[in-house]
């Protein structure tokens, strides 16, 4: 698109609900004192308790200054300063219902002051700007203290920064949203230092108004192209007036991009004729054979034109045999005509059986045919419950594109997950975590109470255990971290260093929440189903110096040992929980080709939408190791040290170090090996590794393709955007032995860069690893 192209959606025609994100809240909220404290003689308050706020904002949506449809609301939100939400609303109302005046009033509200709700502040905002063209972006409003959201035309509380207010900071701000609009090219390295410095920047601004003031802060994304404001009653745009004869007019034209209706009707026509007997003998020549060829090499992602689209449905009979090619097929057919519909359905049955990577791929969005769905279901009941597992994740999200609450693959997973305990728990809990989402709750809650029914049902096994015990044993995993989220609370509400927390901690432990330290009945680690856990241990459980306090539990098992576990509250980890879960997949890929490169991801669990749990292994850092040791050969040959073995250590713990460090090349810097054979062997392996994931890229494309609904905040900004970056990761335009110099060349530059982020970036990485 040339840069004087402006290319725009009517909001008039966009039929989606009005979404929008709450972020967070800035600025510092005055102290708020407990009702239970008592005054002495003098008036004064002797015993002054500052309680913390639990905040929720209020969402109301006012069109001509009227109030339309319901206001939502968010979650309380009590970890703070700074109250992040990071919460994305949906709204009743669609796009194409807006006037030019519509506005959104915010209202933020304190219940922490028990029955009494206290009024924080609000402010409003226009959803259309002064071009009439829809606001995108993040919006930091000012909050009104002590005012409710006006949503009257003009109102009193416009979030729209006063001018006294502005400064450095607002400018910054601006040039932060054309960043993430990706009108400011990116540079990681120069990125990442940029926005450390915004965040002094942001910290000195803060000191010098003395926090004084309160903001909001909103995004609202962005579609693909911006939108611009029509009345669902008008034809067109008026344009503006012309100054000057030799003035260059851009025409916006409300049809492009729609289908031109001559050549949709030729195609018709053809399909038509070709749908007779005839297509049954038809054998692709040879550039239209390798034309094809082409087509089925194409990621999952990639989207058919008409002619690809033709050339498939006139051959689809000589292509039965090609099982690779159903998905591809399938994506080609009409099926908004019932008869090409009818006709595509029964070669569906009789094609040539497919994987299960590419069932996968017919659960996406893009596939909406209840029959077609079906069949992939029928293909997923191949895969074992290992396999199966390691779809888990994303087979709960693709519940989102079902039509109907109890579909097949509802009731396929409810099926496998009712005979196996450890599937059954991670399905609860997977389901339970998007109870939040309001487009789609009804059908997350109509699969918990499927399988509820379901292993209600199960007579007693081998263990003796049955149906109802094994649903207990699940239900009191969700009081578990019921119970913990209060500790958490409580403990957070304890003044003085992190010592005084830890008192608090195994205080309650041993007094008022006694009752953990000894289960009545044994619980299933929600980590690991298959452990049972029978209580706390006090003494062996602590917290970690953080920001928010993340608690570490000692649990005793049934079998007479321990099992530690992280449990956090106040951060959204489904993000983790998808990484480490791509990486356990990724393992076992590598593992099926015969190469192991002792990858041990530690587990990970959302019990919520700001919550969840984390296997604990006891570690040093790496930053520890290389300030204790100067360099990791040297921590190496202390703990496994061998006179005869290379560099002084052992060749089983070299080996292991250098399998297990091929995933990220960049570590060889500080291992400094060099140009020897051992570098050699890791290029190797390296090498290996990324074709052996190659040949899975459709598998992994189709996952990640899976989560596109879901509400994770760094897939849910942009999916489509996501999952192109990372096709392009595979290189799939080059074969086996040009991706080998490639990433040759990616090791080698990685190896001989140097960049100040270095150790703080293996760090992180090295947190996914034993």
């Amino acid at each position: 698109m040339s840069g004087n192209e402006f290319r725009f959606f009517l909001s008039c025609d966009i039929n989606l609900p009005v979404k929008f994100r709450v972020d967070r809240l800035e600025g510092t909220l005055p102290s708020i004192k407990s009702p239970n404290s008592v005054n002495d003689r003098s008036g004064i308050n002797s015993t002054t308790e500052e309680r913390r706020p639990e905040l929720y904002v209020e969402c109301a949506l006012y069109i001509d200054g009227a109030p339309f449809g319901l206001p939502m609301r968010t979650r309380l939100e009590s970890m703070g300063p700074m109250y992040c939400w990071n919460e994305p609303i949906t709204l009743s109302t669609k796009y194409r219902d807006l006037t030019a005046h519509s506005q959104l009033a915010l209202t933020v509200w304190d219940v922490s002051c028990g029955k009494d709700e206290r009024l924080v502040g609000g402010t409003t905002i226009l959803l259309f700007n002064s071009k009439m063209q829809l606001k995108t972006g993040k919006q930091k409003l000012r909050l009104w203290p002590g005012k409710e959201a006006d949503g009257s035309l003009p109102t009193s509380t416009p979030g729209k920064v006063p001018k006294n207010e502005r400064g450095e900071l607002e400018r910054l701000e601006k040039l932060i949203n054309k960043y993430e609009r990706e009108q400011i090219q990116r540079v990681d390295w120069l990125d990442r230092l940029t926005f450390k410095a915004l965040e002094k920047i942001k910290e000195q601004e803060n000191f010098r108004n003395g926090n004084s003031y309160l903001y909001l802060v909103v995004d609202f994304g962005r579609l693909e192209h911006r939108v611009v404001f029509q009345d669902s009653g008008a034809n067109f745009l008026l344009p503006a007036p012309i100054t000057s004869t030799n003035e260059l007019v851009i025409v916006w034209d409300p049809e492009v991009g729609k289908i031109n209706p001559s050549e949709h009707k030729q195609l018709k026509l053809a399909r038509s004729l070709t749908r007779g007997i005839i297509d049954r003998d038809l054998k692709p020549s040879n550039a239209e054979r390798k034309s094809i060829q082409r087509i089925l090499k194409y990621p999952p992602t990639r989207t058919l034109s008409g002619d690809e689209k033709q050339l498939l449905w006139k051959f689809r009979f000589s292509l039965m045999s090609e099982k690779r090619a159903l998905t591809k097929f399938l994506r080609s057919v009409e099926w908004s005509d019932v008869q090409e519909a009818k006709q595509a359905l029964e070669l569906m049955g009789r094609w040539e059986m497919i994987d299960v990577c590419d069932a996968l791929e017919l659960l996406s969005p893009v596939f909406e045919s209840e029959e077609v769905r079906a069949y992939a279901v029928c293909i997923l009941e191949r895969a074992d419950d290992d396999e199966l597992q390691c779809y888990l994740l994303q087979l709960v999200q693709a519940l989102r594109f079902e039509r109907s609450d109890k579909s097949r693959l509802s009731q396929f997973l409810v099926q496998r997950s009712s005979h196996n305990i450890e599937l059954a728990s991670f399905l609860r809990w997977y389901v339970s975590v998007e109870f939040h989402d309001p487009v789609h709750a009804k059908r997350f809650y109509s699969t918990h109470e499927i399988l509820e029914e379901s292993m209600m049902k199960l007579t007693p096994g081998v263990d003796g255990e049955d149906g109802y015990k094994l649903w207990q044993s699940l239900v009191r995993q969700t009081e578990l971290t019921a119970q913990l989220c209060s500790i958490m609370r409580d403990v957070g509400n304890v003044r003085g260093n992190t010592q005084k927390k830890i008192e608090k901690l195994r205080q309650l432990l041993s007094g008022l929440l006694s009752e953990l330290t000894y289960f009545e009945e044994p619980i299933r680690s929600p980590l690991a189903p298959n452990i049972l856990i029978t209580g706390i241990v006090p003494s062996e459980s602590s917290i970690f110096k953080s920001a928010l306090h993340p608690l570490r539990l000692t649990f005793r098992t049934a079998s007479g040992g321990t099992c530690k576990m992280i449990f956090k509250k106040g951060d959204d980890i489904r993000q983790d929980q998808l990484v480490v879960q791509m990486v356990s997949l990724m393992d076992r890929l590598l593992k099926l080709e015969n190469l192991d490169l002792h990858l041990t991801p530690y587990n990970v669990l959302a019990t919520g939408q700001d919550e969840g749990l984390l296997e604990f292994i006891p570690s040093r850092s790496l930053a520890q190791i290389l300030s204790e040791h100067r360099s990791i050969i040297s921590y190496l040959q202390k703990f496994h040290p061998d006179e005869h073995g290379p560099f002084g250590i052992t060749a089983t713990c070299l080996e292991t170090f250098i399998k297990s460090c091929a995933g990220y090349s960049v570590i060889t810097y500080i291992l400094g090996i060099g140009d020897s054979q051992y570098y050699t062997r890791f290029k190797s392996y390296c090498c290996e590794a990324y074709n052996i994931l190659r040949k899975s890229s459709n598998l992994i494309l189709n996952l990640f393709h899976l989560m596109a609904g879901s509400n994770i905040p760094d897939i849910a900004s942009d999916p489509e955007k996501g999952i192109l970056k990372l096709q392009e990761k595979f290189r799939l335009d080059l074969d086996d032995e040009a991706c080998v110099h490639f990433f040759q060349d990616l090791i080698n530059e990685s190896v001989s860069a140097l960049f100040p982020q270095m150790v703080e970036t293996i760090h992180r990485w090295a947190q996914y690893w034993r």
